[in-house]
C-alpha cells in the first residue's frame, strides 16, 4: 500500500514542479507580449520576429504598418510579427560632438 501512494505523491510532486518551472512562466511571458501587441502605437520603435528594425506608421486592429529607416520603405505586417518594442538609447536621445583637437591632445599626453 504504502508503494501505491509513494508512487501517486511522486506523479503530484513532479507535475507541480512542471507546472512552476515550465507551464507558468510561459503563460506569464505570452500575457506580457499580449499586452505589449495590444499597446502598440504610431511611432513606436519595433523589432520584427524576422530581426527587421522599423517605426510603426499605421495600427489596425490586426495590422501594423512599419518603416524602415533605411530605405523608407513601408512593410505591412500582422501584429503577431511584432517580437519587441525599441526603447531609445541615451546615445540617441543626446547624439555626442566628436572634438578631433581633443581626441589628438589625449594621444599626445600618453607618448
Amino acid at each position: 500500500m504504502t508503494g501505491q501512494y509513494s508512487s501517486i505523491i511522486f506523479m503530484v510532486a513532479m507535475f507541480a514542479i512542471f507546472y512552476f518551472m515550465l507551464i507558468r512562466p510561459q503563460r506569464k511571458r505570452d500575457k506580457e507580449i499580449k499586452e505589449m501587441r495590444a499597446a502598440l502605437k504610431r511611432g513606436d520603435e519595433v523589432v520584427t520576429i524576422g530581426g527587421i528594425y522599423g517605426k510603426i506608421i499605421k495600427v489596425n486592429e490586426e495590422v501594423v504598418v512599419v518603416e524602415l529607416d533605411h530605405a523608407k520603405q513601408r512593410l505591412k505586417m500582422g501584429k503577431w510579427a511584432i517580437r519587441e518594442l525599441v526603447e531609445p538609447s541615451a546615445e540617441e536621445a543626446e547624439p555626442k560632438e566628436l572634438d578631433n583637437e581633443s581626441g589628438s591632445d589625449e594621444e599626445n599626453k600618453e607618448d
